[in-house]
């Protein structure tokens, strides 16, 4: 396994990050636990859930799977970097979700007795909440990281100007603001290229990528449409939408003699600023099948290929769309 850090931070992350969203509703809890076992075995010790997951209001179904899995000892917590979020919906009262401190705080205490644990290493913000202010945000993951309870935070789903913004407040109040932000970023879905990531790069942030494989659609998608997300209606609207660039792409991998969910994920380890992509096995075969990722090595002719294939939006902003 190789390792990085997390941007600025200290704390290095295996560059392959363990996505547990589909513990509870489509991989059952033995295999879960397998499959976490396995990551280690691999050298894999960055984990990312959320309190959502499970998709169940209010049960943090996943959560719970991982805290069972916590809880049999063995080093398992010690070994692992264990991320997760907030902001998602918890409850029907009011202040059950979003990024208020009171829902904060309280979100906090949930997920740790879910995951059994008594820190939580990245407590990331799941999405922006434009109606509370940064500065009572900032307060609330202060007195949680006074309070022991976390210890680096991160985002997910902000734009550029929100990752500024967050930061700028956060040094002024002399805190070391967002260590990682986590993107929608794949070879097909290329937006954060004009803002986010050049915001990551200057404050110093780990990009964490989710859906690196377009919800399977860069997976091989055209000899596997039936099978796993590719089935469902989004991947196969958009399977029909570019099958013109999936069989130039599924060609050029055929060329490269590797399989294309490896290419796909090779692509974003390319990226400088990439910390990781999060992979999202159902099984023990399909973890094994994403380490060959770390072994692609793609030439400057095929990084050309590839963005002839998937355009992109030209680079960062502003010189991608003004000039």
């Amino acid at each position: 396994m190789q390792y990085t850090q997390l941007g600025r931070s200290g704390l290095k992350v295996s560059r392959l990050c363990l996505g547990t969203m589909n513990f509870g509703p489509f991989t059952a809890e033995p295999e879960s636990f397998a499959i976490m076992d396995h990551a280690h075995e691999l050298g894999i010790n960055y984990f990312d859930t959320a309190n959502v997951y499970g998709w169940k209001l209010g049960e943090g179904v996943t959560e719970h799977i991982i805290g069972r899995w916590v809880a049999q000892g063995g080093g398992r917590r010690e070994r692992t970097v264990l991320a997760t979020k907030v902001y998602g919906e918890m409850g029907k009262w009011p202040n059950e979700s979003r990024l208020s401190a009171l829902n904060i705080r309280r979100a906090c205490d949930a997920s740790l007795k879910r995951l059994q644990t008594d820190y939580i290493d990245i407590y990331q913000m799941h999405h922006v909440d434009r109606s509370t202010p940064w500065e009572e945000i900032w307060q609330a993951m202060e007195v949680l990281v006074q309070q022991g309870k976390i210890i680096y935070v991160g985002s997910s789903n902000l734009a550029g100007w929100h990752i500024a913004r967050a930061n700028e407040i956060a040094a002024g109040r002399h805190f070391l603001g967002l260590s990682s932000e986590q993107s929608l970023y794949n070879l097909d879905e290329r937006t954060v290229e004009l803002e986010v990531i050049p915001a990551c790069a200057a404050y110093g942030m780990g990009l964490i990528c989710w859906s690196p494989l377009a919800r399977g659609v860069l997976g091989g998608a055209l000899q596997k449409a039936q099978e796993g997300r590719r089935a469902g209606e989004q991947p196969q609207r958009r399977i029909e939408q570019i099958r013109p660039r999936l069989e130039a792409w599924e060609g050029l991998c055929r060329e490269l003699g590797e399989e294309p969910a490896n290419v796909a994920l090779a692509w974003l380890l390319h990226n400088p600023v990439v910390t990781a992509p999060i992979i999202g096995p159902r099984t023990q075969e399909q973890l094994d099948g994403s380490l060959r990722a770390l072994e692609v090595k793609l030439a400057s002719e095929t990084l050309a290929k590839l963005d002839e294939i998937f355009p992109g939006p030209g680079g960062a902003a502003p010189e991608a769309y003004a000039w």
